[in-house]
């Protein structure tokens, strides 16, 4: 555990073959966490891998909260485990939201970043939250939307984030927990491309909770960023490699947002992968993942 202030204890573990290349892995949500499962992206005979949950999350404590817990406190929380490493620079990788943390650390400190690995990539702009939270892919899956909306009075549908974040950080202890798990099912529903059956786990109330309340926490902030921030600031990543890593399918995160930052990112190089959507554990996109960490470990 890491006291990163603000009374905020941080998780983290070091995996790997200490000395060997350095590499920090940083979940998706935000409010996922971080698995044994995650390991597996890094030959851990070539790498020394940072993972840990994020503020309010996963193992760090206090448990699902939202005090001092911004994009900016988390870069910050990157910075101080690379210096506890005595890395002077190491791989940053990213998914889903990773890959918006990843993007922001890169250009807040590009000179502590070796090369990147991002997947499902999320820009945190007004259209992809309408996209995923209100209208599009409300129409790819109608009968899970219809499951999100079920808890919301109709006169608040048309602004879902603000009544979910309302309802989950209200003082209704009954209600959080079923706004929760609905907020949570919806995503673990939706984002593979075949039925994922362990979707359930994303109801699981300790998970939800944390899922749902930071999630909708940052969202209703865009992330504490300037509308397309992340894209307009792409210049400052000059000449660090990257690998964009995209499912053809993916519904939370269009595969127009990775097409959008491999054509503002020179240098970068994109696999959008056919027959897969956002989960990182989707075959094609492990295997490009797979190949990019091995491809950097000897580089």
């Amino acid at each position: 555990m890491l006291d990163v202030g603000d009374g905020h204890r941080v998780y983290y573990e070091r995996c790997g073959t200490p000395g060997a290349k350095p590499a920090v892995f940083l979940h998706g949500g935000p409010g996922g966490g971080c698995s044994p499962e995650h390991r597996r992206l890094f030959d851990p005979k070539r790498y020394d891998v940072m993972l840990f949950d994020q503020r309010g999350c996963g193992r760090s404590t206090p448990h699902a909260s939202l005090e001092a817990n911004t994009t900016w406190h988390l870069v910050e929380d990157v910075e101080r485990l690379r210096a506890l490493t005595g890395a002077e620079k190491w791989q940053v990788f990213g998914g889903s939201w990773g890959s918006t943390l990843a993007l922001a650390y890169a250009e807040t400190h590009p000179g502590r970043v070796d090369e990147l690995v991002l997947r499902g990539i999320y820009l945190m702009t007004q259209a992809e939250l309408r996209w995923y939270y209100q209208f599009g892919v409300s129409q790819m899956f109608p009968e899970q939307y219809a499951r999100l909306a079920a808890l919301i009075p109709p006169a608040e549908r048309d602004d879902m984030l603000g009544a979910y974040h309302r309802r989950l950080t209200g003082d209704d202890e009954v209600m959080r927990l079923a706004a929760a798990k609905a907020w949570s099912g919806w995503e673990g529903r939706t984002i593979t491309l075949l039925p994922n059956t362990s979707a359930d786990a994303f109801e699981e109330p300790e998970f939800a909770l944390a899922f749902a309340r930071i999630e909708t926490h940052y969202f209703m902030n865009r992330g504490w960023l300037e509308e397309g921030q992340l894209l307009r600031d792409i210049a400052r990543l000059h000449g660090i490699p990257a690998v964009i890593v995209h499912g053809r399918y993916d519904m939370p995160c269009p595969a127009a947002t990775a097409y959008a930052l491999h054509q503002a990112w020179p240098g970068s190089t994109l696999h959008i992968v056919e027959g897969a959507g956002h989960a990182y554990d989707e075959p094609g996109i492990l295997d490009r993942l797979i190949r990019a960490t091995d491809g950097f470990a000897v580089r």
